[in-house]
């Protein structure tokens, strides 16, 4: 299925998370359907129009379900129309590099590859952090072309951060 090959942290700078929020109403009887919505931004080039970074999936704990699809951008970047924001402050991420086949990594619909990550973290002592709102944060990174190019093996790696500190 997938191994978590690599972990370790990485600080990072305010930045702008531009993208698109899906929460309960996007359910179809009682499922979110992941895979149609990141096909959907494929179909209409919505990354297109936001910026050329790597592809993040964010999740959104604390006030009922939220998944959001987009980029992370700098601070200040101005927000297409149809497009929501959120701002980080400068923070500390947990990253976890998840190996395996793309269909076992690759915009899971469940929660396991990140539960099986927060595990391991705490395993290793680190611990996932709630913003000044008691939010907590936690998104796959798709990094290309090693997310999204299997190697010899048909494996991807797939980061799945957590926020683990923020510095306001």
């Amino acid at each position: 299925m997938f191994e978590i090959i690599k972990v370790y942290k990485q600080n990072i700078d305010p930045l702008r998370f531009i993208g698109k929020k899906y929460d309960n109403a996007n359910r179809i009887n009682g499922t979110f359907e992941v895979k149609s919505k990141w096909s959907e931004w494929f179909q209409n080039g919505w990354f297109e129009t936001i910026g050329n970074s790597d592809y993040i999936g964010l999740l959104r704990n604390g006030e009922g379900f939220q998944y959001w699809i987009g980029i992370f951008a700098p601070d200040n970047t101005e927000v297409p129309e149809g497009y929501d924001y959120i701002d980080f402050p400068k923070s500390e991420l947990a990253v976890c590099w998840v190996y395996g086949k793309e269909e076992y990594v690759s915009m899971n619909e469940g929660i396991e590859i990140f539960e099986q990550c927060k595990e391991r973290l705490e395993k290793e002592g680190i611990y996932h952090a709630h913003d000044k709102d008691d939010i907590c944060y936690a998104f796959e990174r798709y990094v290309r072309p090693r997310s999204i190019t299997p190697d010899e093996n048909g494996h991807i790696i797939l980061d799945i951060c957590f926020f683990i500190d923020f510095q306001y």
